[in-house]
């Protein structure tokens, strides 16, 4: 396999996950505006009942395969992989850049953008992939730990991040049961793509959210109604 197109399609990938889901797709609002409709809601006593409510939400879209398969179906990708998976990609991209907004991070910054990618891939593959890039964690993976790097140091993230996704999407796409037996299959996927909305969504809660008390726990969730 050419390394050089693997390259250039890893950074395609990475940029067009970044963007999307800052700017939205149809159906899809932005991040900006997901997060702005939870703020606006009083029905929740902290930002953190926000994010638990907006996870909830999203990984209940996540486990909904005629949703995901939608919007997968009109989505124009940059590169050669299934649009169920790029859909499952982008909302929860979508989801974990709401979070970044709700707790004041500035969703144009591209060390947020590149913290919202790394949490597509959980926190122990963030972890590995700052460490092998010569950046120095704390106990947690944490938005600090991009501090001081350069634009360059941070596009290098953001393709090892598309590189990790576009194998991660191979697999994924040759593997997924429903292509076989479409009923049983989509619960699967859908489950599948649900745990792992949750796995990003407490990524991105953990490496966004402001240094809590001493023991570092959240509020208590309000209830709340999903957000689109």
């Amino acid at each position: 396999m050419d390394a050089k197109k693997v390259g250039r399609d890893a950074m395609r990938l990475a940029e067009w996950l970044a963007e999307k889901s800052m700017s939205g797709v149809s159906p899809l609002s932005s991040a900006v505006d997901l997060a702005e409709r939870y703020r606006l809601d009083l029905g929740y006593r902290s930002d953190d009942a926000r994010v638990d409510a907006l996870i909830r939400w999203e990984t209940t879209k996540n486990f909904t395969a005629g949703f995901v398969t939608g919007l997968g179906g009109v989505l124009t990708l940059p590169i050669a992989i299934p649009g169920s998976v790029a859909a499952s990609w982008l909302i929860q991209a979508r989801m974990a850049g709401a979070i970044a907004c709700i707790y004041g991070h500035d969703p144009r910054s591209d060390r947020v953008r590149a913290m919202v990618l790394l949490a597509l891939v959980g926190d122990a593959t963030a972890s590995k992939l700052l460490k092998g890039a010569g950046i120095s964690l704390g106990r947690h993976l944490a938005m600090r730990a991009l501090e001081g790097v350069s634009k360059k140091g941070v596009a290098e993230i953001q393709k090892e991040v598309g590189t990790k996704l576009l194998v991660k999407g191979a697999a994924h796409g040759t593997t997924r049961v429903s292509r076989l037996v479409p009923i049983a299959g989509g619960i699967v996927s859908g489950a599948f793509d649900a745990a792992s909305c949750q796995v990003v969504g407490r990524t991105a809660k953990r490496v966004f959210r402001p240094d809590a008390g001493a023991d570092g726990s959240a509020a208590a969730p309000a209830r709340g109604r999903g957000k689109g």
